[in-house]
């Protein structure tokens, strides 16, 4: 917690809980918020049964909530985001020791609660006892935990706190949990097993009915304990209360079933009891668990399989040199996102240092105010201060480590500005920062322990003799564009302008694919987008409703009112009967239906509509929201709207929605748009059945939606109240996979397909794809010659790269090839691409692209012509069409600017490229200038000095500098681990190295790093931000040594005399889990797979079947199939156990839900609980697997048999693999067919002694085809239904 503890520690427990009484009758505070332009007063308290903060407008509306347990830090002072929304004169009214910041979350980027008390005394009381309270939360048992979320959920329903809740809603609120409830008539049974035979239940009662659930569900677990000849026998275990385990038999089962030897100790086993145990009045001296607390207990966090003692520092291992230690270290450290668009953030730096990360990067570049600014250059990332970076890492560094952090400086300054950051550096960090050795005569580096609360700076250094000469560093991309910046262009298959990132460099035009984020400034005369028509989708519109429309709406709103007790201000609004044009507003009021027309006034650039004369809105939507807030006042009464009638069938009048229209029509309408992401929705023959027929991944496919008491059933769970609600959902997130909707199927977008060209070319024509620039998966290499015999074939030259292939029989593939997409080729005439080329001409694109692997086109402006569009286009007034040269029907780029300057600016540098051929020439000779380092700068850099030599290891004997570090890309490091795996040992012995994601991973996606730590390299630099499975294992590493950032390597990497470890047996069983994640709106069907990583058996996996809808208790214990597996571990010190569990969707598609990840050397066995966590490695509430473990170290005897296995697994089987030359096998199995008719090859073709002008005499022959060979749909070829 980021402020002074004055007298935290010296409070009595009654000061505490007077604090906290006080925290809980609230306090009224200001609210700061980016979102709002004025800070605005709320009620601030701790709602202690839920372990929440909340703030509140009124006493019965939260407006949020946090749990404490997600806090992350309180900061205090203005010193987030939030207040810089406020002027200055608004900030002074507030004092600094008065404001507060609470950050909390469970993903990288935190949220922020920015508030101000009303004066210094009150605030410090607040930061105090939110720190109590975060550290009561950290570590309440089990059972108050439980009882905390289940008030959260009983609360959730019962927002007015009567303590009580009916069966209808239990039944709502169990799915949120990931429980389905198969009736009502199941819940009635349950309720009057406990002798309930009401309607509703209080929390006691819902208690009650969560533990018989759970018990009830998983008790069979419990069957485990029961196998004779077992040390640990249950008695009955068909109830809850069916017996009990005394103090003497828990203590009998943590000795023998969990090899605990802290329990021979009674008092510490009645400690624990007495902990886990729910009922405060139950006696303590002699305390017992009822055989479902002993059940809850097994998947507690009390029972975790991580033994913490490896959660501790170990003092006496951080005395080693720096070269000694793996090292958490950060890549690109500024990003809150991907490598190309998403923000940059201090906050960031704060994240990774609370984080334990102890080696962070810094991407400087020139500031226009004389001062560096850091931001990944070359793209869209947001630009942060170089000067509220170094003071933010001044004031987090050492929160969680007081050992040393590296500064990873990435220059690309001027001389003048590195002098600059030097300044800052020392003025900054003062003591902190090394500059000058710890020992003068030192051969090695020093310790951690030598460098606590201590700064490196890892930068270029001028060399000591010729300090004068300059250095080479990168190019910054503004000298090599032309131009850059934001561009409005026209998609043909929607006509909707979306807003890409262009670049115009060499010559050509590069742009990117829009983002999410940019499509809400797009363009559009889409009617869904239009402000005019975006009533359109809400409930409460009801559209034309015939001549009898006034007679419909009446009937609508008295069914509606006497169904829900209807509150004056129901409404409903409806298109005019009497008024074309105009619209008429129906709502109840003292009983009776009344109608209030809505009447229009037409200018010259607008409509306006309203009720009253002096109030006018620019559409329906916006009256609406103003009379649901405000009043409608006249002489008769005051009336706000309250509650919408909705519209009985709302899907009927969208335009994606067919109503007669049967699944071959469907696939048909599809196929004609070739894009991913459209989309129909069509009546099924079936009575309350739908069906959404969409693309994806380039098929066509189906999805059934079934209609059920009131709501629209998507796969199995997924609940939606109308079709148009469930449109909209999945345009925001995923349907299929990555795929959203995205374009509606109408009558019109299929007029303008039969009556115009084809605008899957668009891409491929005219417009170079970075793909032609280099082959793709699935490319091959052309090895001859071919001119096509028919339309629907490819023309191409010996050498030519075919990419997009796709496989078919009869000899014939189909592939792309310049402006040919999709047309097919002779098999034979071609050759597949190793993956190592493919690599390398994707490394390549990178490099010359300025868009890297997120470039979606290119346009050669040299071969094309420009033309302004005088009158505009589409609604955009601002508009050129870059229309290429040849061929003459080539498809053109349409191009619009938001103002007439950038117009002028853009056409006119676009008319200059196409004018000019050459001009990549000027560019280069500017990125060949170099610049000097800083001597201010360079004298910053003592212990970490990036090598000077090209060279991956020149000599490892040779390399006497210990200062020295070298950085390389991940497939360089590869390429060394292939190439001198024992020299880069050696190196790492006593030099650092450090390595980095390639350039590809635009997505911030991160190598593994294990395979580097078995090398001993220190920093492998990852993307904190990136929720994968590498920085989970990077998290799991640096839990250990009290994740201070450095773990001592093994003796073998440290140096020559490596000890052999004796093997580890783990077995590991799967039994049950608890309170899985419910991420989107249906039940999850998970499943759990166990992954060995980081040694010799890598990725060596088993996976438990799936368990259908239920996320709440799923039970794999008893299962057909047995989840379990042993695993064998030849040296424990780099091993991983992984546990990932997986939701299976509705198209059998494994969706991460929570994980969880540990070093197997701090396993524990036994019966154990295994804490999961979401993809930050972020504390999942009660989130659990239970697990039966068996670790074994092998005696002699299983050592040489362990020993005997795995070479028996290297073993090559006899017979298994042929004598053929590898070249003749892979061309066999390259080009042989099972189809009706073979290819013939010339047998020449595979002579290595053949002239090459030999072989273009004699070419293999083309395999035949039938008829016109035009691919034929097979007739049930779309699959689709679940």
């Amino acid at each position: 917690m980021s402020w002074h503890r004055d007298g935290l520690d010296s409070m009595s427990e009654p000061e505490k809980s007077q604090l906290k009484r006080t925290l809980e009758l609230g306090t009224v505070m200001t609210v700061f918020s980016l979102k709002k332009s004025q800070p605005e007063r709320r009620t601030l308290q701790v709602i202690m049964e839920t372990q929440q903060l909340s703030w509140n407008r009124t006493a019965d509306k939260i407006e949020g909530v946090l749990d404490l347990r997600e806090i992350k830090e309180i900061r205090l002072g203005k010193n987030s985001k939030d207040f810089e929304q406020i002027s200055k004169e608004q900030k002074d009214k507030y004092s600094d020791d008065a404001c507060f910041t609470v950050l909390y979350g469970s993903e990288f980027v935190l949220n922020n609660l920015s508030l101000a008390a009303n004066s210094r005394e009150e605030a410090s009381k607040w930061l105090k006892g939110l720190e109590i309270l975060y550290k009561e939360a950290q570590n309440a048992p089990t059972p108050l935990l439980v009882e905390s979320w289940l008030r959260k959920q009983f609360y959730s329903v019962d927002w007015t706190r009567r303590n009580s809740i009916s069966l209808k809603e239990l039944k709502l609120m169990l799915p949120q949990v990931n429980f389905k409830v198969p009736s009502v008539k199941f819940l009635k049974d349950k309720m009057g097993d406990m002798g309930n035979s009401k309607d509703d239940l209080s929390f006691e009662q819902f208690h009650q009915l969560y533990k018989n659930l759970m018990f009830e569900g998983q008790k069979i677990i419990l069957e485990t304990f029961k196998i004779e000849g077992s040390l640990f026998i249950l008695g009955r275990t068909d109830r809850p209360a069916a017996s009990v385990l005394y103090l003497h038999d828990f203590q009998r089962f943590l000795l023998h079933e969990q090899k605990e030897s802290w329990a021979s100790d009674v008092k510490k086993v009645r400690e624990l009891m007495t902990k886990c145990i729910y009922d405060t009045y139950r006696e303590t001296n002699e305390p017992f668990f009822y055989i479902d607390e002993f059940l809850t207990y097994l998947f507690s966090k009390e029972n975790t399989i991580w033994d913490t003692k490896y959660d501790s520092i170990c003092s006496q291992d951080m005395n080693n040199p720096l070269s000694h230690y793996w090292i958490s270290s950060s890549h690109n450290t500024y990003l809150t996102g991907d490598q190309v668009r998403s923000d940059s953030s201090t906050e960031a730096y704060a994240r990774c240092l609370r984080m334990g990360c102890r080696c962070i990067e810094l991407d400087c570049w020139d500031g226009p105010d004389g001062k560096p600014i850091i931001y990944h250059g070359w793209t869209l990332t947001s630009k942060i201060k170089f000067d509220d970076v170094v003071d933010a890492i001044k004031v987090h560094a050492f929160v969680s480590s007081e050992y040393p952090v590296i500064l990873s400086i990435e220059e690309h300054c001027t001389v003048e500005q590195q002098r600059h950051m030097a300044t800052k550096f020392k003025d900054t960090f003062g003591s902190m920062l090394i500059t000058k050795p710890i020992e003068a005569n030192a051969e090695q580096l020093p310790s951690p322990a030598q460098l606590t609360h201590k700064i490196i700076i890892k930068h270029k250094k001028l060399d000591s003799q010729q300090e004068n000469n300059t250095s080479t560093i990168y190019t910054s991309c503004k000298e090599l564009e032309k131009k850059s910046g934001f561009l409005y262009l026209l998609d043909p298959i929607d006509l909707m302008w979306y807003k890409h990132y262009c670049v115009i460099v060499d010559g050509k035009l590069y742009f990117a694919d829009p983002s999410d984020d940019d499509n809400e400034f797009a363009r559009t005369t889409s009617q869904e987008i239009n402000s005019t028509n975006r009533h359109f989708n809400e409930k409460w519109f009801h559209g034309k409703m015939g001549k009898d429309g006034r007679q419909r709406a009446e009937k609508l709103l008295q069914e509606f009112c006497m169904e829900t007790v209807g509150r004056d201000g129901t409404f409903l609004v409806r298109e005019s009967d009497t008024f074309p044009g105009n619209f008429t507003l129906s709502f109840w009021r003292n009983g009776r239906v009344q109608h209030c027309r809505i009447r229009s006034l037409t200018d010259a650039e607008s409509t306006k509509y309203f009720l009253t004369d002096n109030l006018t809105f620019s559409n329906i939507y916006e009256l609406v929201q103003h009379y649901q807030t405000a009043p409608l006042r006249c002489s008769e009464f005051e009336l706000r709207l309250t509650e919408a009638v909705p519209s009985p069938n709302p899907h009927e009048s969208q335009e994606w929605y067919y109503k007669n229209l049967s699944r071959g029509e469907a696939e048909d309408m599809l196929l004609r748009i070739a894009r991913d992401g459209a989309f129909l929705v069509r009546k099924r023959d079936e009575p309350n059945s739908y069906a959404i027929t969409f693309r994806a991944e380039s098929k066509v496919k189906h999805c059934r939606i079934n209609y059920e008491e009131g709501k629209y059933i998507l796969g199995t769970s997924a609940e939606f109240d109308s079709l148009v609600e469930l449109i909209s959902y999945h345009r925001k997130h995923p349907l299929y996979r990555k795929m959203k909707l995205r374009y509606p199927v109408t009558e019109k977008m299929l007029e303008r397909y039969c009556a115009e060209k084809d605008y899957g070319s668009l891409y491929g024509v005219n417009y170079v794809d970075p793909n032609e620039l280099a082959p793709s998966k699935g490319s091959v290499k052309a090895l001859y010659h071919y001119q096509s015999q028919q339309q629907d074939e490819l023309t191409f030259p010996r050498g030519a790269i075919i990419h997009n292939v796709k496989k078919h029989d009869q000899g014939w593939w189909k592939g792309d090839y310049g402006d040919q997409t999709q047309k097919f080729f002779p098999a034979n005439y071609v050759e597949e691409i190793a993956a190592e080329i493919l690599e390398d001409f994707s490394n390549q694109i990178t490099e010359d692209n300025p868009l890297g692997v997120i470039c979606r086109g290119i346009v050669e402006l040299a071969k094309c012509s420009v033309v302004k569009q005088a009158s505009g286009m589409h609604e955009m007034a601002y508009v050129f069409t870059i229309q290429p040269k040849v061929p003459a029907d080539a498809l053109a780029l349409d191009i619009a600017t938001e103002s007439l300057e950038d117009l002028f600016s853009w056409y006119h540098e676009v008319v200059q490229c196409s004018q000019k051929i050459f001009v990549q020439e000027e560019n280069r000779n500017e990125m060949e200038r170099k610049q000097q380092i800083a001597k201010e700068l360079s004298d910053l850099v003592v212990y970490c000095r990036p090598a000077k030599s090209r060279e991956f290891f020149p000599n490892v004997k040779d390399c006497t500098d210990y200062k020295e570090i070298r950085s390389f890309a991940e497939n360089k490091a590869d390429a060394i681990l292939k190439q001198k795996s024992k020299e880069f040992r050696e190196y790492n012995r006593k030099q650092l190295s450090r390595i980095y994601p390639k350039g590809q991973r635009i997505d911030s996606s991160n190598y593994d790093p294990v395979l580097l730590w078995q090398h001993g390299s220190q920093m492998a630099a990852l993307n904190f931000q990136t929720p994968d499975k590498s920085m989970q294992l990077n998290q799991s590493m640096f839990s250990m040594n009290g994740r201070t950032g450095f773990l001592l390597q093994p003796e073998s990497l440290r140096s020559d005399n490596s000890i052999k470890h004796r093997p580890y047996s783990i077995k590991i069983k799967l039994l049950g889990a608890r309170h899985l994640p419910k991420p989107g709106r249906s039940i999850v069907c998970p499943f759990v797979e166990v992954e060995l990583c980081g040694t010799e058996n890598e990725n060596k996996k088993f996976k438990t079947v799936v368990i259908n809808d239920n996320g709440l208790n799923p039970v794999w214990s008893g299962a057909t199939e047995e989840a379990s597996e042993e695993f064998f571990i030849q040296d424990p010190s780099l091993a991983f156990l992984r546990f990932v569990v997986f939701e299976e969707d509705m198209f059998s598609d494994p969706n991460f839900l929570a994980h969880a990840t540990f070093p197997v050397k701090g396993i524990k066995t036994g019966f154990r609980s295994v804490p999961l966590k979401n993809g930050y490695s972020e504390d999942l509430e009660l989130a659990a697997l239970l697990i039966q473990c068996e670790v074994n170290q092998l005696g002699e005897g299983e050592e040489e048999l362990y020993s005997s296995r795995q070479q028996l697994r290297q073993r090559p089987v006899e017979g298994l693999y042929d004598t053929t030359p590898i070249r003749q096998r892979t061309l066999d199995g390259l080009y042989s067919s099972s189809a009706p008719r073979q290819r013939q090859f010339d047998p020449m073709l595979y002579d290595s002694y053949t002239s090459q002008a030999c072989r273009r005499e004699q070419l293999p022959e083309v395999p035949k085809r039938r008829g016109k060979d035009k691919e034929k749909r097979p007739g049930n070829s779309s699959k689709f239904y679940t």
